[in-house]
Parts: C-alpha cells; sequence; structure tokens
C-alpha cells in the first residue's frame, strides 16, 4: 500500500504541471489558438489513453509481476514531456510553425503510455487491495499528492507562467517526477501471476469484447454510465477559454485553477473514499457524477455575472472540475468488484476504449463553441452527465452480492 500510495503522490504532483483543464489548452492556444485545434486534446487523450491498454490487456494478464507494467510506463510518461521541454528550449520563445503538430503527437504518446500506467495501477489494485480498502487507497493517493502538488505549483508556476522558458521548466518538472515515480513501482511487494491464456488475434480481441458487452448486462451498463460521463472531458480545454474571453482571466489565475482543482481532488477523496468502502462504489460514483454535472452551468452562470465578482468567483468552476478523477477511480474500483481477478485488465481496458469512442465528437464540439459560443456545448455536456448519474440506479450493488474482490 505504501509504495502504491508514493508512486500515486509522485504522479499526481507532476500532474498539476499538465492539467488538461487549465496549463496544456492555454500552452496550445499560445502556439495556436483555434477552438477547433483545442477540440483535439480529448480526442487524442481517450485514444491514446485506450487503444494501447486494449490491445495489450492480454500481455498484462499473463505478465507474472504487474509492477514491471507500472515501472516502464511511467518512464514512458516521463519521455514525452522531457523531449517537449528540450524543444522548447533550444527553440526559445518562438516556436516553429511545425511545433504544434509535434506536440500533438508526444501528447498523444504521453497518453498511450498513460493508459498503460492506469491498466497496470488498476490491476495491480485488483490483485494486491480488498474492495473494501480501495476507497482508503483513493483517499491516501490523491489527497497525499494534494498537498505537495499544490504547494510546488503555489511557489513554482507563478513565476514559470510568467517567464519566457516558462514552460520549459514547467514540463521539464513533470517529465522528472514522472520518472521518479517509477521508483517507487519497484519497491510494491508483489507475488508473481501464473495465469495462461492462448493467444488470439487482434480481431477475436474484438469479438471477445463485443461478447463480453453481450453478456454482462450490468458491466454494458456501467460503460454506458462511462460514456456519458466522459462527455465531461470534452469541455476540460473550454473552462479556461471561456474564463479568458469572458473575464479577461489568465496569467495568474491558471496557477490558482491548478491549486483549487487539486485542492479539490484531494478533499473529495477523503469524503469520498471512505463512503465508497463502507456503501459501495456504486453510491459514491452517482454522488461524484451529480456533482460533476453542475459544473458547466455553474461556469456560464458565473460569466453572467459583473466582470469583478465573476472573476472572483469563476475559480470554483475548478473547485468542480475536481471531482472528474474521482469519478474515473470509482469506476475502475467498481469494475474490479464485479470482474473476475484474471479478466481485470480486459475489463479496465474495454471500459477506457468504449470512452475514447465519444471523445471522438470533441473537435466538432470544439467547432461549436467556435460558431454558437459556449452555451449549446456546455448545456448539451450538462443533459449527458446528469443521464449517466440517473443510470447508477440501474447498477447492481456487488457488496448486496457479497462480492469482495
Amino acid at each position: 500500500m505504501a509504495a502504491m500510495v508514493a508512486n500515486v503522490v509522485l504522479v499526481r504532483t507532476g500532474w498539476v504541471f499538465k492539467t488538461e483543464s487549465v496549463i496544456i489548452p492555454a500552452f496550445l492556444d499560445s502556439i495556436a489558438g483555434a477552438g477547433w485545434i483545442r477540440g483535439l486534446l480529448p480526442v487524442l487523450n481517450r485514444l491514446g489513453q485506450s487503444v494501447l491498454p486494449f490491445l495489450l490487456a492480454r500481455w498484462m494478464t499473463l505478465l507474472p509481476r504487474k509492477k514491471v507494467a507500472l515501472f516502464t510506463s511511467a518512464l514512458a510518461m516521463a519521455a514525452p514531456f522531457l523531449a517537449i521541454s528540450a524543444g522548447l528550449t533550444v527553440m526559445g520563445a518562438a516556436p516553429r510553425a511545425w511545433f504544434p503538430v509535434a506536440f500533438l503527437a508526444l501528447y498523444t504518446l504521453f497518453f498511450a503510455a498513460t493508459g498503460m500506467n492506469m491498466l497496470a495501477g488498476g490491476t495491480l489494485s485488483g490483485k494486491l487491495i480488498r474492495a473494501h480498502r480501495r476507497g482508503r487507497f483513493l483517499a491516501l493517493g490523491t489527497m497525499g499528492g494534494t498537498i505537495p502538488a499544490c504547494v510546488c505549483a503555489w511557489f513554482l508556476l507563478p513565476g514559470w507562467l510568467t517567464e519566457e522558458a516558462g514552460y520549459a521548466k514547467i514540463f521539464g518538472f513533470t517529465g522528472v517526477l514522472f520518472a521518479i515515480s517509477a521508483l517507487a513501482a519497484l519497491w510494491i511487494r508483489e507475488p508473481a501471476d501464473a495465469f495462461v491464456e492462448p493467444q488470439v488475434s487482434v480481431a477475436a480481441k474484438f469479438r471477445g469484447a463485443w461478447k463480453i458487452l453481450g453478456d454482462d448486462s450490468n458491466y454494458r451498463l456501467l460503460v454506458i454510465v462511462g460514456v456519458l460521463f466522459t462527455t465531461s472531458l470534452i469541455l476540460l480545454p473550454h473552462y479556461q477559454a471561456l474564463g479568458r474571453e469572458r473575464l479577461g482571466l489568465e496569467g495568474g489565475n491558471l496557477m490558482a485553477w491548478v491549486v483549487f482543482q487539486n485542492i479539490a481532488s484531494g478533499v473529495a477523496s477523503v469524503f469520498m473514499g471512505p463512503i465508497a468502502d463502507r456503501y459501495g462504489n456504486r453510491f459514491a460514483l452517482r454522488i461524484a457524477m451529480f456533482v460533476t454535472a453542475l459544473v458547466p452551468p455553474l461556469a456560464l452562470t458565473i460569466t453572467y455575472l459583473p466582470v469583478e465578482l465573476g472573476r472572483t468567483l469563476y475559480t470554483w468552476v475548478f473547485v468542480g472540475i475536481g471531482f472528474t478523477p474521482i469519478v474515473f477511480r470509482l469506476t475502475s474500483n467498481y469494475i474490479l468488484e464485479i470482474a473476475p481477478e484474471m479478466d481485470h485488465p480486459r475489463y479496465l481496458s474495454l471500459a477506457q476504449l468504449c470512452n475514447a469512442v465519444v471523445i471522438l465528437s470533441s473537435p466538432l464540439f470544439g467547432l461549436m463553441i467556435d460558431a454558437t459560443g459556449f452555451e449549446l456545448a456546455f448545456w448539451l455536456v450538462t443533459g449527458l452527465i446528469a443521464a449517466g448519474g440517473l443510470l447508477t440506479f440501474r447498477l447492481s450493488d456487488p457488496r448486496a452480492r457479497g462480492s469482495q474482490r
């Protein structure tokens, strides 16, 4: 538990310097600018995060010690950001015209590595941590990472965001912390598995995935819930653009948003983790989804207020966004309870792959925002998240069946 928490803490501390709701879209706006390009971020994020884990789920199952995958994927997460940092350092304050394309390519590679890291971490959690203690693990890892992440962001980001070479330092620091997180994985005490499974083709993997969705109605419903909630990611790059365009917020506000978003995630995990352990992941998932559904209308409402008041209150939008990673962690924990242990990698990766399908519409939402403004896209996503929350009432309760995987 301690080694796994240390790994999560280091990843979360590095992650605060590349948040998808603030830092990454702000950087992309600085080198590109259009809403549809910003809309590519969720697509590349989810495709990178889902396709490779789905194709390598069998490899993960057969790997005797999953911590090897956690170690190598953490190093692979570090490499793209170290490369971006090096590129920015070499080019200086005027990146070349081709740099946005190179950045998006490295961003995709990063999320392919992140998907494997999440798959390895989820599989290890299912293997080593009992169901009624996974909420505690969620709380320890999230809150434990919040404190150093916020301290680092508070003292480092204000200066770096105003420097010419600031993004080079931000992304370099991110890469270094991801690399250090790999070392924590080596200290995990994990007995070797001895699973045996026949090799199958890629086509057979998709047929097997279709069979899982067809045979397991409860898992199928959970996947639908996850797909509906994943639409929330479509809006992540646009919140900072909304605040910048309507309230004139930028620069130092980015640091405050990053800090408050991470504090919210940490505090939320302290409450949601014990709730999940005591009342089940289904109940905790429902609460977190309904909270997240309030974020888009809250953001719009604040921009309708007098400008000075709106600037003061807009940070609360990012407090609500802090619940987003909690929902995905609770979903993974629910999957670990309903799936056979040998099939944990397959069930986890299939859910990620299905979530990626809806994200393909993200550039269309970006074009919609460019053409009609933020309202239509934000209200549409609100309705989809709320619909997912209502569907959780139809999910079965693994605790009622006595499942304690």
